[in-house]
């Protein structure tokens, strides 16, 4: 049997889902249901209240002045009291629903593979992190408030109509139809407005998003008109998914509007019948006429709140799809812990997924445990991707095609895998925080102050935190916007020096540092690469002389394998990118 998407569930099952998220604060429900129920009974209350002081004043009982004057006094206070409580609990499970939802969101995106970052840019998930869950609420709380404290207001004033005329009250049931079918045509369009209005409020965080990380190559290269007119493009798009999600509601609310007069046309019409009116007194009549006015409002904000349950209904449904998503393959069951370090490539291929093109091409590569190994090559030659193999970013076709210790690498548990290596990319990443915090970040966050900075000062970072006021406690700024390339690579360097793991991975992890600078990490990684196995990628050569086993890969493939000054002896491939790069450095002869 087919598995059904999120994409063919119903809008009520998607509403009923979005529901169970309050379930269990049904107690603040209730309470806001007798608040809402509360307010809906003054409104009945009112129109008995217009039939009392009218048979007063028909029968000239001045004596009951006091008792009316007070009763109006204490409907306006059940009906405050009524609608703080509804509003008080209905907003505090709105809230709880917003935290819930987003922490469940934040949580799953966590365990997301990698495939998924690739095809949802960053600007569309912090969208649904917020806007759309939101819209959620409004469907889940603000709607539901609503429904209750309107539908019941219907209910009471429709049950006081029945008691005073039944049979002129039947005259708003003939509405249910047309009211049920015009509520059914513009809920269909409403959702699809509302997935159109989500998408477009998607498109204008990302590019905002990418307009303000960008900012210096934006100005440096004159791009500043060109992201106006791209973001001018995107918001002039969302502010026309929203207007004709107005023109909509606008259009629709007036419908329903219009059959409600016509009804009451009618039974104004109907009720001025001297045979009806004689079953009647003038208190009644007023009354009666009174509550049927008073049905317009209630009627005219339920159907107004149905624009409210699409959207929501809507936003739920690009929710659940992040939440429906598969996360990371971990069906391991091995334990990685002190690792030797021994890995195998055994006849790999690989492809990204949802490409028809391998990226590597029967890759054979052993490493031996604590084994310093480079991989070189021309850019797109394959090196990035087989490191990315390793903490399984990616999970290979057939697991026996990469082992550590001799144990696939999918026979390990996900978190126990990754704990046993330290990766330091060419994109280093820093949090907005201290240098300490980023340097024990994650599982790392309760070493010692002393261990922080023995990997600082192994890994240079030092050499600048002297200099500054605060020291390791220095704030970095958003991805160390306040720290130079140079020094966010360093910083990157010391957290792998502190994690010391017996796997070390290495991505261009020099590649931002100046000469001197480069010296000083070479030493300190030459003791830090000491015994554990490190799998180096370099476009610098000079890096890698003193590696035990240089790895030449072209267009996915190990053309070359051996040391430095074996492949140079082979004039092969490595030996015409060594020359490409010293040619014309004289200081290297």
């Amino acid at each position: 049997m087919k598995k059904q998407t999120t994409r063919e569930i119903s809008g009520l099952r998607l509403y009923l889902r979005l529901l169970t998220y309050i379930r269990h604060q049904w107690p603040l429900f209730l309470l806001s249901v007798g608040g809402f129920a509360l307010y809906a009974s003054t409104q009945a209350g009112f129109a008995k209240w217009m039939e009392t002081v009218v048979q007063a004043i028909e029968n000239n009982a001045i004596e009951h002045r006091g008792w009316l004057a007070l009763s109006v006094l204490g409907l306006f206070v059940i009906r405050g009291l009524g609608t703080f409580m509804g509003n008080y609990f209905i907003t505090r499970i709105a809230r709880t629903l917003v935290h819930c939802l987003r922490l469940e969101l934040f949580a799953h995106m966590q365990k997301l593979p990698s495939t998924f970052y690739n095809a949802n840019s960053s600007g569309t998930l912090l969208s649904k992190l917020t806007y759309n869950v939101e819209q959620v609420t409004g469907a889940a709380t603000n709607a539901v408030k609503v429904v209750i404290q309107e539908g019941l207001t219907v209910i009471g004033l429709f049950g006081y109509l029945l008691w005073l005329n039944w049979k002129l009250t039947l005259i708003f049931l003939f509405l249910g139809p047309f009211i049920g079918f015009l509520v059914s045509f513009v809920s269909k369009r409403f959702r699809r407005l509302s997935k159109k209005l989500q998408h477009s409020m998607g498109n204008v965080t990302n590019t905002a998003s990418e307009a303000i990380k960008g900012y210096q190559v934006v100005r440096t290269f004159g791009g500043q008109d060109f992201e106006m007119n791209r973001f001018t493009e995107v918001s002039e798009k969302n502010r026309d998914q929203h207007m004709k999600l107005v023109i909509t509601q606008s259009l629709s609310t007036p419908a329903v509007q219009l059959m409600v007069a016509c009804a009451l046309s009618l039974l104004l019409y109907l009720a001025m019948e001297p045979s009806i009116m004689s079953t009647m007194n003038t208190g009644q009549f007023i009354a009666f006429i009174t509550a049927a006015g008073m049905l317009t409002k209630p009627l005219r904000q339920l159907t107004d709140v149905n624009s409210v349950i699409q959207r929501g209904i809507a936003a739920a449904q690009s929710l659940f799809e992040v939440l429906d998503e598969s996360p990371e393959n971990d069906n391991g069951t091995l334990v990685a812990k002190n690792v030797a370090g021994a890995i195998a490539f055994n006849d790999l291929s690989f492809r990204y997924p949802n490409t028809d093109k391998d990226v590597l091409n029967h890759i054979n590569l052993s490493i031996e445990p604590g084994q310093n190994v480079a991989l070189v090559g021309r850019s797109g030659s394959g090196k990035s991707t087989l490191a990315s193999l390793l903490p399984r970013f990616y999970d290979v076709p057939n697991a026996e095609q990469i082992t550590l210790d001799n144990q696939s690498l999918q026979s390990y548990t996900l978190a126990s895998l990754r704990s046993q290596i330290a990766l330091v990319n060419q994109q280093v990443v820093l949090f907005n925080g201290t240098i300490a915090d980023n340097i024990a970040y994650g599982d790392l966050a309760n070493k010692p102050e002393e261990e922080i900075k023995q990997a600082a000062k192994a890994a240079h970072v030092m050499e600048f935190v002297d200099k500054l006021p605060d020291g390791l406690n220095t704030m970095v700024g958003e991805n160390g916007v306040l720290l130079s390339g140079g020094q966010r690579q360093r910083i990157a360097i010391a957290r792998a020096i502190l994690k010391d793991a017996p796997i070390l991975i290495m991505d261009e992890a020099t590649s931002a540092l100046d000469t001197e600078s480069e010296r000083h990490i070479q030493s300190a990684m030459e003791h830090v690469m000491r015994n554990r196995t490190t799998l180096v990628i370099a476009h610098r050569l000079s890096t890698i002389e003193k590696a035990d086993l240089i790895v030449v890969m072209d267009q996915g493939e190990i053309v070359e394998q051996g040391t430095h000054d074996e492949l140079l002896a082979k004039h092969g491939a490595y030996a015409q990118l060594h020359n490409l790069q010293f040619e014309d450095t004289p200081e290297h002869a």
